[in-house]
């Protein structure tokens, strides 16, 4: 049986693991962290950085802060908060009093307003759910040609246990309009500039009422700490991070599509080039659509690229995820993908949760290759090449790792 105390052990015996053998402390150690793959240049401005309630995580800017996980984190379900990376779009991020902070509820298409503090919020209906926050620009650096953005690796992204209130219960406080079609929200981290665009996000009605999605206040049992959103924020589970509105202040319900730069052009993909089932057709135009759910994947978190290994058997291990409808199997390749068998899977922690991995294979003196693939369980798998796209999104790539005995 899952239990509460099992997850927040499990994270505990991830900080653990993570940190040992590994002494990060500056610019030479950040580039031996680094994605393999990511564009040269990266490594000449990354350093390794350790902020306040954090353990070093790998800085690729700092205003706005967006500081990486390191691979070596990564080998739990659960990440401990002081590991968990970091994203922001804005450079003003207020420190937030949780004894004045009110999140304002109404909009055009809500029946009324409200004002909500964090103890209201506390004392809602508890839900707690256990969910992947990836990036969506996760992998970015790894888009051949390069694009713009952040070039994240493979840590832009963590799984923890969130609790909080339904966003649908924040709602109800107001009660929606029948005209109402997108939940804008709003948070109090702001531009350090007045050009620069306020980032306003919004989803669809029916994600919002979605019994997962969540206002949460707490982050693996403890308050959010304040670079993952502190007091509250909002929890969209199986959508990428970009809709998950850190320090939440506003919440409003929309009867016209939310527009502003943030939700478009920004966070868009083609329009049919992903196998994506959650559509945000309200957002959609004849050319692309906003991203939504995470697409299915898998990470060997046990080696980086090019380890040395001792002949023989060598236990590999990692983790899978997708956009909540759950991993059935992961299959693993020892020959370049002819032959394929599959890896004992970790304990079911949820459909938008991290599943972990393992597989043992027979390493053989010299260079040996490991190819890792995920399947969900509507029979979506990754991908053999790179659907390129501009925004650098969606690389779900089967990875393909050589050790070295």
């Amino acid at each position: 049986m899952i239990t509460r105390r099992h997850l927040l052990e499990t994270a505990g015996a991830g900080a653990a693991l993570a940190v040992s053998g590994l002494k990060f402390s500056n610019a030479e150690a950040a580039g031996a962290a680094l994605t393999p793959g990511v564009p040269d240049g990266v490594a000449s401005y990354a350093t390794m950085a350790k902020l306040p309630g954090k353990k070093p995580l790998i800085e690729l800017s700092d205003r706005p802060p967006n500081y990486e996980t390191p691979l070596e984190y990564l080998r739990t379900a659960i990440t401990p908060n002081d590991e968990f990376f970091i994203r922001y779009h804005l450079a003003d991020i207020p420190n937030i009093d949780a004894k004045t902070y009110k999140i304002a509820v109404g909009g055009d298409g809500a029946n009324g307003q409200a004002e909500i503090t964090l103890d209201d919020l506390k004392k809602m209906p508890v839900v707690e759910v256990v969910a992947v926050n990836q990036c969506s620009g996760n992998r970015r650096g790894l888009s051949k040609p390069h694009v713009q953005g952040v070039e994240w690796g493979y840590g832009a992204m963590g799984c923890a246990l969130w609790k909080g209130a339904r966003l649908k219960d924040i709602l109800d406080k107001t009660g929606l309009k029948k005209e109402a079609i997108e939940i804008g929200m709003d948070g109090a981290d702001g531009p350090s500039v007045d050009k620069t665009p306020d980032f306003i996000k919004s989803i669809p009605v029916w994600k919002a009422v979605d019994p997962n999605t969540i206002v949460a206040y707490e982050m693996n049992g403890q308050p959010l700490p304040h670079l993952n959103g502190f007091p509250a924020r909002v929890i969209v589970p199986g959508w990428t991070g970009t809709y998950w509105i850190k320090h939440v202040t506003k919440i409003n319900a929309l009867t016209k599509p939310q527009g502003g730069f943030w939700m478009t052009p920004a966070y868009r993909i083609p329009l049919g080039k992903f196998p994506i089932r959650d559509r945000f057709t309200t957002q959609e135009t004849a050319t692309n659509t906003p991203i939504t759910e995470i697409v299915v994947n898998s990470l060997v978190t046990s080696h980086r690229e090019g380890a040395k290994v001792k002949p023989g058997k060598v236990a590999v291990s990692g983790l899978a995820w997708d956009g909540g409808y759950g991993i059935r199997t992961v299959q693993v390749s020892t020959d370049g993908g002819k032959n394929w068998s599959g890896a004992t899977l970790g304990q079911d922690l949820g459909p938008y949760a991290f599943r972990t991995w393992s597989f043992d294979i027979n390493a053989k003196k010299g260079k040996n290759s490991v190819m890792v693939n995920a399947t969900n369980n509507i029979g979506q798998a990754q991908t053999a090449a790179l659907i390129f796209n501009p925004a650098g999104y969606h690389n779900n790539v089967i990875q393909n790792l050589t050790l070295v005995a």
